[in-house]
């Protein structure tokens, strides 16, 4: 099983950038009418077109860049996609074109409001975006028939997110966690609350995350919210609470995944964090740590799904089911080092005769373990209803 070294892997979420209350946020707000019933809602019965998969072996997949395994010698080639195309003789057209939840969004939308093809059969997006195309009926329902693998082995705390209830529209690509990551050398002190990133000797320096969808529900957590119903109320509690550190300079400033640099180079001892980022930090400074709070952190997916009209939809989720073939998610796994959804992986690895690769079966940040996992929630998602004032007033506190 081929193991990519981390030092070789450029992070493919340093590319993630929330706009909040970018163009997105705002076409989605000119989207809901009266009631907050969606203009370009699409109902059930007009989302399935002809599916040519019978006759036609192909699919196009849209992802976003470096996520998938590339062979070491010729990044040309993906040796998970590549077995799937000899194994099942169907060919897949992988594009690299998703940079932004957003800008995407922005991309596709005017073809799914207007009811058209996208020309995608299958795309990869943040499950905050994912939540938008399954409320405004812009995917569709999986046959769950065709993916026994996914029925199997999909991560139960992943398995029926508040946005898509048994998870009938997607399918975690990849997951990861959302908690605090700091210079345990430099700081000189555990940290093991959200809290503790507001005590004096962390005073102008300690990041935030920018985008609302990543920052809040920590926040919120720290707060002691159950953030699988949090509250507007929980929400304004955060922004006074970060509105105060703002203005005493505590926090040093808002950040996308730039945090990295800062983390790295000293200027900042602890910042909220993805843990995928951290494995690649890890592997350079040791010193860094990743903490998920003992009151809990947020577990998040970017998810598979396959637009409306889509020409191949059971070849897309025959390849959805490949991929939740546990020696296939473990191969994924030990390239990415995102969590992976699929437990089951990790004693593939385990069984790995290399070290490297059997040493990522214990990493917890790749498969966490029974007392991290106890403590990790998916937040409920942003209505639509609250997006547009929550996104004003959390970009006016983060300068954007």
């Amino acid at each position: 099983m081929p193991v990519n070294p981390i030092s070789h892997q450029v992070n493919r979420r340093s590319l993630l950038r929330a706009l909040g209350g970018g163009a997105a946020a705002a076409t989605v707000g000119a989207l809901a009418t009266g009631c907050g019933v969606p203009a370009a809602y699409v109902s059930p019965g007009e989302r399935a077109g002809h599916d040519l998969s019978a006759g036609e072996k192909r699919l196009t997949w849209a992802n976003w860049p470096l996520y998938i395994d590339v062979d070491d010698d010729n990044p040309s080639k993906r040796p998970t996609l590549d077995a799937f195309e000899k194994r099942t003789g169907i060919q897949v057209k992988y594009t690299e074109e998703i940079n932004d939840n957003d800008e995407f969004f922005g991309k596709i939308s005017p073809s799914l409001m207007n009811h058209q093809k996208t020309d995608r059969d299958l795309i990869v997006i943040s499950d905050w975006m994912c939540s938008r195309f399954v409320r405004l009926g812009w995917v569709q329902e999986m046959d769950r028939a065709r993916q026994p693998h996914v029925t199997k082995y999909l991560d139960p705390l992943l398995r029926s997110p508040a946005f898509d209830p048994g998870r009938k529209y997607t399918v975690p690509w990849q997951s990861g966690i959302t908690g605090i990551a700091y210079n345990k050398r430099k700081l000189g002190r555990e940290i093991k609350h959200v809290s503790d990133l507001w005590a004096a000797d962390l005073a102008g320096r300690v990041t935030l995350l920018s985008g609302l969808d990543e920052s809040f529900a920590l926040l919120m957590q720290g707060n002691g919210v159950d953030i699988t119903k949090w509250k507007a109320a929980d929400f304004d509690k955060v922004c006074d609470q970060v509105e105060k550190l703002v203005k005493s300079k505590h926090i040093r400033r808002f950040t996308g995944n730039d945090y990295i640099k800062d983390l790295s180079s000293g200027d900042v001892l602890a910042c909220q964090a993805y843990s995928g980022d951290i494995i690649q930090l890890q592997a350079d400074n040791p010193d860094i740590e990743f903490v998920v709070p003992e009151e809990g952190a947020e577990l998040w997916a970017e998810s598979l799904m396959i637009p409306n009209l889509a020409d191949h939809k059971a070849n897309a989720e025959r390849l959805i089911d490949y991929y939740y073939r546990p020696e296939v998610a473990a191969e994924l796994a030990a390239w990415v080092n995102y969590v992976c959804p699929v437990p089951a992986a990790r004693d593939v690895l385990a069984s790995s005769k290399d070290k490297e690769t059997a040493a990522l079966a214990e990493d917890p940040l790749i498969f966490p373990d029974d007392q991290m996992r106890s403590r990790l929630a998916i937040a409920r998602d942003i209505g639509p209803g609250e997006r547009t004032e929550f996104s004003k007033r959390w970009n006016k506190i983060a300068g954007l």
